[in-house]
């Protein structure tokens, strides 16, 4: 039905969760109900979309792995390259790896098939395609993680994504 974005005691984005999580969370008393769509789950208790819990949760420092579908998101479905925006994109290594460029963050990017062929075994200034952005690794787990879902539209989040 519908995801709830769920806060630490400090409002900082924790993660996602279904909403019968959510109002588990609510009813123990675990949590705190901070926004809701308007819907009702039962008379008297509306469905929640951002929830906050009651006591801080420490959150584990977790590393971000380099897979395609994360390079995608991190490049936000655009060619680095040209700009285009399109969901079969491939993925370029800047260095390439037959001349000593590594599997890295900073080393590799989202391309469309037509700049990576153009591009092929050269580097960007080789090839005269300068990037649009300069590739890094995301920042936190648990943003990187939240941004992949708050394309929902789910815009009773922005205010606490932001920064995050």
């Amino acid at each position: 039905m519908s995801k709830v974005l769920v806060l630490n005691a400090s409002y900082e984005p924790l993660n996602i969760t279904s909403w019968r999580r959510a109002v588990v969370l609510l009813i123990k008393g675990k949590a705190e109900q901070i926004e809701h769509n308007g819907k009702m789950v039962s008379n008297d208790f509306p469905l929640p979309t951002v929830i906050r819990l009651r006591s801080y949760v420490k959150i584990p420092y977790k590393e971000i792995s380099l897979s395609r579908r994360n390079v995608l998101h991190r490049d936000e479905y655009t060619c680095q390259y040209c700009g285009d925006r399109r969901h079969d994109l491939t993925i370029d290594h800047i260095v390439p790896r037959s001349r000593g460029g590594k599997d890295a963050w900073d080393n590799v990017v989202a391309a469309c098939l037509k700049c990576n062929v153009k591009k092929g075994d050269r580097t960007p200034r080789e090839a005269y395609m300068p990037l649009l952005s300069v590739p890094r690794r995301p920042a936190s787990h648990v943003s990187f993680e939240i941004s992949k879902h708050s394309l929902s539209g789910q815009t009773a989040w922005d205010k606490y994504l932001i920064g995050a």
